[in-house]
C-alpha cells in the first residue's frame, strides 16, 4: 500500500488505482480480485443513514444492469462489518431487496484516505459520497464527488461507464449528453491532408459543423448487450 499516498490522499485521473486488501460484507476483497472488469467504487457517509438507504436500493436494483456492462460495484465507508451486515439485513427485511455486491468495512479510514475519500472540511469521521470508475486495467477513469446531502444519480453513474467503454472501443469521444446509440465524435484530424479529407467527409455525409468536430455512428462490435 502507498502510504504517502495514503497521507495525501490525491488520488487523480489516469493513474493507477492503489492497491488495498479488504473486508467486506461477502468476504476478503482486493483490487486485483476485479481486474478484468470495471468497477464502480463508491464510499457513503454512514449505514443506517437515509440518503445512503435509497442509494444502496437504488444501485441494488441496477446491479444487473452494471453486470451486463462487464461492471462490478464495491461499496465502502468507515462503520464495521457488523454494522454494515445489520444494515443489510435491515433493508432486506423492509423492503425484500438483498444487496448483491459487497461493502468494505474500513474502520481505520485507511482505504478512504488512499482513495481520497474523506474531506476534512466536510468531515474527519465521515467519508464524502465518491464515486471512482476503474477499467480492466486498474487505472482510474473518472472521479465524482457529492455532498453528504445530496443522493446519486445512478442512471448517469451507468451512462458514464457506458461513454467509457463506447469511447474506447470506437477510438473515439461522446459529446454532451450521449447516450448509447447516438453518434460519437470522430477525433480531430493531426494533419492539413488529414483536415482535408475531413472536410470532404463532411459534406458528402453531413455529419459535422467544422473540420475539428464532426461525428460518426457507433461500431456494430462497439453495441454491447449492456448499451
Amino acid at each position: 500500500m502507498d502510504y504517502e499516498l495514503m497521507m495525501n490522499g490525491s488520488v487523480k485521473i489516469g493513474m493507477k488505482a492503489p492497491s488495498f486488501n479488504a473486508i467486506t460484507t461477502y468476504g476478503n476483497r482486493t483490487l486485483n480480485d476485479y481486474k478484468g472488469n470495471w468497477l464502480v467504487f463508491f464510499s457513503h457517509p454512514g449505514d443506517f443513514t437515509p440518503v445512503c438507504t435509497t442509494e444502496m436500493i437504488a444501485f441494488s436494483k441496477a446491479y444487473t444492469h452494471f453486470q451486463k456492462m462487464n461492471t462490478e460495484l464495491l461499496g465502502l465507508s468507515i462503520d464495521s462489518n457488523a454494522s454494515h451486515l445489520a444494515w443489510m439485513n435491515d433493508i432486506y427485511q423492509r423492503t425484500g431487496i438483498v444487496l448483491p455486491f459487497p461493502i468494505v468495512a474500513d474502520r481505520s479510514g485507511e482505504i478512504a484516505r488512499l482513495y481520497g475519500m474523506i474531506s476534512k472540511d466536510v468531515s474527519s469521521t465521515q467519508t464524502v459520497r465518491d464515486v471512482i470508475i476503474i477499467d480492466p486495467e486498474g487505472t482510474i477513469r473518472v472521479i465524482l464527488t457529492y455532498p453528504l446531502n445530496v443522493g446519486r444519480n445512478i442512471a448517469e453513474i451507468i451512462r458514464t461507464v457506458q461513454a467509457l467503454q463506447m469511447a474506447d472501443c470506437a477510438k473515439a469521444s461522446t459529446p454532451v449528453n450521449w447516450i448509447p446509440n447516438q453518434p460519437v465524435i470522430v477525433p480531430a484530424p493531426q494533419t492539413y491532408t488529414e483536415l482535408e479529407k475531413r472536410k470532404e467527409y463532411i459534406e458528402q455525409n453531413n455529419n459535422g459543423i467544422s473540420w475539428y468536430l464532426s461525428f460518426k455512428e457507433p461500431p456494430e462490435n462497439c453495441l454491447k448487450e449492456g448499451f
